[in-house]
């Protein structure tokens, strides 16, 4: 049974949501924004409209939030009162304090996404390491964990590039992830991830250490200006095949593109290729590369100034892209994050997507120092 401490202090963050989200001054923006919608000459540009119409559901998912949250911590003052009473249960008046509780921390975490990407979709790609077929069976188990996460939250996903592994699992994979704040969330993923256990691939038995690496970069859209220099674009197209017999494509709209980068303050050159085979349309494919290319230098530009803003922030915990960052110890039955120290014994949860828990102690930890 909880305590009126506890009731105070579900109150007490409550009235700071309300401050922090300025929700008085929102509510008069979401009138305001509202009532240019209304205009009859409004979806004459409808480009224009529609960028509208998501800054308007933008504001509205907020002030929603929020409501959502103050009626819940209601709920449950009238559950503690009808306990006096002898109206409810300990065991209602408990679950009313878990609902508001996590409907309060789902939106203090979001809270914390104030970085312009963190609103914006998200590539993720996964590579699996050194180690034949049990690293791309890991680099299989991931792309499972990051789906079932995806699905758990209502997220759109779209495989853009998948390679088989050669007996198991696979090599690569590359796929879209849609939905609100799905970079915000899952940029916490970027690294390499460790997997120990004992591998059913191995005959003696033994424990086996595999790794695969992750790559999150925000999905840009039309709204955000990347340059691409036409003239450092190449194209090669090739058969996007499949399992066999019908499955597999007879022409060639697998595209693989080649950008010749230039790092614009070093003056290092590099070659970015990517690959699609979203599409049984070669047109379609192209606009699905170039679309991810734009994600990639957006990302860059990202990476530099976050790197800048680290030095700046000098004596703070610095963030390594590409560490290592979590290990899956299957035998010991422990997950653990090396850049929070959380860590959970529940692993089946956490390979069927539950990693709430490590995006939450990731941005509570490294979200003040993506701040400008």
């Amino acid at each position: 049974m909880i305590t009126a401490e506890q009731l105070k202090a579900v109150h007490d963050r409550v009235a700071q949501l309300h401050r922090y989200l300025d929700i008085d001054a929102k509510q008069m923006q979401y009138e305001e924004e509202q009532l240019r919608t209304q205009d009859p000459a409004f979806w004459d540009d409808r480009e224009r409209a529609e960028e509208q119409m998501k800054l308007v559901k933008g504001i509205e998912k907020w002030i929603v939030g929020y409501k959502e949250v103050k009626s819940l911590a209601e709920e449950l003052q009238l559950a503690f009162e009808f306990y006096k009473d002898e109206m409810v249960s300990e065991e209602e008046v408990d679950a009313a304090y878990t609902k508001v509780i996590y409907a309060l921390e789902a939106l203090e975490l979001k809270n914390m996404l104030r970085q312009e990407e963190d609103a914006m979709a998200c590539v993720l790609k996964i590579n699996s390491g050194a180690g034949g077929t049990e690293a791309q069976d890991w680099a299989s188990m991931l792309m499972r964990m990051y789906l079932r996460y995806a699905e758990a939250n209502g997220y759109k996903t779209t495989i853009c590039n998948l390679q088989d592994g050669d007996e198991a699992g696979i090599k690569t994979v590359t796929m879209e992830i849609e939905g609100d704040m799905a970079y915000g969330y899952l940029k916490s993923e970027n690294g390499v991830h460790r997997l120990v256990r004992v591998s059913p691939y191995n005959a003696q038995g033994k424990r086996m250490t595999s790794f695969a690496s992750v790559f999150v970069t925000p999905l840009v859209d039309d709204s955000i200006e990347v340059y691409v220099d036409p003239a450092c674009v190449s194209w090669d197209t090739f058969r996007s095949g499949g399992a066999g017999g019908q499955n597999v494509n007879k022409v060639e709209t697998g595209v693989r593109l080649r950008y010749q980068y230039k790092d614009p303050d070093t003056g290092e050159e590099e070659e970015i290729l990517i690959e699609n085979t979203e599409s049984r349309k070669q047109l379609e494919n192209r606009e699905n590369a170039m679309r991810l290319l734009r994600s990639q230098l957006y990302d860059r530009a990202l990476q530099k100034r976050k790197a800048a803003q680290a030095k700046i922030e000098a004596g703070k915990k610095k963030i390594e892209w590409g560490s290592q960052i979590r290990s899956y110890v299957f035998d010991d039955r422990r997950v653990k994050d090396h850049r929070t120290n959380f860590q959970t014994s529940d692993v089946n949860g956490v390979m069927d997507g539950k990693l709430d828990g490590f995006i939450k102690a990731y941005l509570m930890e490294f979200s003040g120092n993506e701040e400008e």
